[in-house]
């Protein structure tokens, strides 16, 4: 559990406004504190099933939110993502441009025109 000093510090370094404690950068923030030190007491503690279960309900929590503020706000998601040291999956799209930079051996631009298929219906 943080205590009030660590709590105040995390806020401050998050908020986004002067009286700021609930935006889902300041819960992200908190909720990825949180699951360090559970984490760090689940090693020393590898039986203690109950905040082995508190640390997925957060762990999902802080997920959700990540999700909301990449979908809300792209640059406070990325910002928030790189202070804190987030791993985020990649997308589909990541990894199919990284195959192709692979097989070509070149990079290839990130914005890709959308390929249009046209149907040909004479016989």
């Amino acid at each position: 559990m943080l205590n009030k000093l660590k709590k105040d510090r995390i806020i401050a370094k998050f908020k986004t406004h002067a009286n700021d404690t609930g935006s889902s950068q300041v819960q992200i923030a908190l909720l990825t504190e949180e699951i360090k030190e559970l984490t760090k007491h689940l090693k020393q503690h590898a039986g203690d099933y109950s905040s082995r279960r508190g640390l997925i309900k957060k762990v999902n929590e802080r997920k959700k939110l990540l999700k909301y503020l990449q979908k809300e706000n792209f640059a406070e998601w990325e910002k928030v993502v790189k202070a804190l040291k987030i791993k985020v999956p990649k997308t589909t799209e990541e990894k199919a441009l990284e195959t192709i930079e692979e097989e070509i051996g070149l990079p290839v631009e990130e914005e890709a025109e959308e390929v249009v298929e046209v149907k040909d219906d004479t016989y």
